[in-house]
């Protein structure tokens, strides 16, 4: 089946992430908020404790969950990450999203192409080597702002925006639309 939604994270020192979502579709991007948990760096990491980098698998869930069941169930029918373990609580999230979780081969990105590529542009805003964590929520929702009402080639020279709420009427058109 193919993935209606990809997914990866961006690295940046310091154990920092955000979390990236990309429909397939309509290239529209949701960057997900990880930031650090309490705790974080007054203590050495204990093997086999809490990770509490902000990507560790338990707060990885509760974000992305925070940030699917934001779209219409339509759209969020699968997702295909990579093999990273911060998705290792994947059947609960499956569980809370009704999404299907799909994990890429090893050192395999082009079986998230869309999901590459949005990274590499996300790259002009966070560039590598630095701390991700120093943006906000609403840091990040203003750079998947700037980036969903960028024309695209591979869309027509249409937005990701203007795809996106194309695919919502439709749903709408069909008496479908859900975010349960």
């Amino acid at each position: 089946m193919d993935s209606l939604t990809e997914g990866d994270l961006i690295i940046g020192t310091g154990r920092s992430a955000i979390g990236t979502l990309v429909e397939r579709k309509s290239r529209s991007t949701m960057l997900v908020h990880l930031p650090r948990l309490q705790g974080w760096g007054q203590a050495p990491p204990v093997k086999n404790g809490p990770a509490l980098s902000g990507y560790g698998a338990v707060a990885m869930n509760d974000a992305l969950t925070a940030s699917l069941v934001q779209l219409p169930a339509q759209l969020r029918q699968s997702l295909t990450w990579d093999r990273g373990k911060e998705l290792a609580g994947h059947a609960q999230l499956a569980l809370d999203t009704g999404t299907k979780v799909y994990f890429a081969d090893p050192h395999s990105p082009w079986q998230r192409p869309t999901n590459e590529n949005t990274n590499g542009l996300l790259r002009q805003y966070f560039p590598k080597g630095t701390d991700l964590s120093r943006w906000s929520a609403e840091d990040l929702e203003a750079v998947a702002l700037t980036l969903n009402n960028r024309p695209r080639k591979v869309l027509g020279w249409k937005t990701p925006a203007e795809v996106f709420a194309e695919q919502l009427h439709s749903l709408q058109q069909t008496g479908v639309a859900s975010t349960d």
